[in-house]
């Protein structure tokens, strides 16, 4: 007999809120709005379906979380391209769709810094 712990709404949470971030600090340093709303139509890094089990749902956590780490490094580097590519072909396992080459990101990089995107975070917030 064998025990599985299946994967928690916090986790759920978690993962989501990686996606949130990606989407709002990573994407709009590397794509425009127009592509990034495409992204959002074509279900880029959004589950089809719940984590099966504990271990699944950190696996993915983590995936994320480092893929987080490469494209916000500074500079972002060739070193790189190995973790980046186990860590995509992870998620796809999973069902999350993630279809970026890392030269992608290496040829964009800083180039859309001064832009405004309607999917950054606001730096401030009035509050009525």
């Amino acid at each position: 007999m064998k025990i599985v712990f299946a994967s928690t709404p916090s986790q759920e949470e978690e993962i989501n809120e990686l996606v949130r971030y990606i989407y709002s600090n990573i994407f709009p340093l590397y794509f425009s709005d127009e592509e990034i709303c495409q992204f959002e139509q074509l279900g880029i890094l959004h589950p089809t379906e719940e984590f099966s089990t504990l271990k699944d749902a950190f696996q993915v956590m983590t995936c994320i979380q480092t893929l987080i780490s490469i494209l916000e490094s500074s500079p972002l580097d060739d070193q790189y391209a190995a973790l980046y590519n186990k860590n995509v072909d992870t998620l796809e396992e999973f069902g999350l769709s993630f279809p970026f080459d890392f030269e992608q990101f290496l040829s964009v990089k800083g180039m859309r810094h001064s832009m405004l995107s309607i999917y950054t975070k606001a730096d401030n917030e009035l509050i009525i």
